[in-house]
């Protein structure tokens, strides 16, 4: 039984560790917009069977980040407006609301746990000449923070939802810190907002995340129309 129980862990971190490798390839755009994959293509270039990188993509394709292609493998989701509006503006609603719960909710340990995670934040940013995937640690574990934050609320159903948001919006994240170097302003704001959850303030807390979510997302967006406008420029032109 022991045996057993430890072959499945084993599964199950491979299986992890594959979706994590895959996903922060595809937010960092090692693996660019629009590009075509396969399971066969993923599996060689992560030395690893086919059944996990399988796996990999249909949690992609739940997230959004990829689209399958019957018997053509996946392409790559590209930056979509439609789609950025309506996650973020789901996200503000759920983020202030489970903010809100984890202010008034916050146990003493809930706390420590949300200022350690502030401390990590800070020792990636201290790291001198930061590589693409030390980057991509301190944005990992800032999404992860409003994972928590929606933990220490105390409602199930509202911390599933907003992981499901978050997973969406990750990519649009990351395009925000790389090109507009926002990272220390969303360093500052996660701490005021951790800042209003230690006090037991709810109302500072709620308008605080939904504050960073609407900076977020009006960040994003003159990128995204940018981009937008860049390559219906260029169409017309041709």
């Amino acid at each position: 039984m022991e045996a057993g129980r430890l072959s499945k862990e084993r599964k199950n971190t491979l299986r992890d560790s594959v979706f994590e490798k895959l996903k922060a390839m595809i937010i960092t755009g090692q693996i660019p917009p629009g590009s075509r994959v396969t399971e066969a293509d993923m599996a060689e270039r992560l030395k690893v069977s086919r059944t996990p990188v399988r796996e990999a993509f249909n949690r992609l394709e739940r997230d959004g980040l990829v689209i399958g292609r019957p018997r053509q493998g996946y392409v790559v989701a590209e930056f979509n407006l439609t789609m950025f509006r309506e996650a973020f503006d789901i996200r503000e609603l759920l983020d202030g609301r489970a903010t809100e719960l984890a202010a008034a909710n916050a146990t003493a340990a809930d706390k420590v746990r949300l200022r350690e995670m502030l401390a990590e934040c800070e020792r990636l940013a201290a790291i001198p000449d930061r590589s693409t995937r030390e980057k991509f640690e301190e944005l990992q574990v800032g999404i992860d923070l409003h994972r928590v934050i929606a933990e220490i609320s105390g409602n199930e159903m509202l911390h599933g939802m907003l992981c499901g948001i978050l997973d969406k919006c990750q990519q649009y994240v990351w395009t925000e810190l790389l090109w507009l170097d926002e990272w220390k302003l969303t360093r500052e704001e996660h701490a005021g907002i951790v800042d209003a959850i230690c006090a037991g303030d709810v109302a500072l807390a709620g308008e605080r995340a939904r504050a960073h979510v609407r900076g977020s997302r009006e960040n994003i967006l003159r990128l995204l129309q940018a981009k937008s406008d860049y390559q219906g420029f260029f169409a017309k032109a041709s």
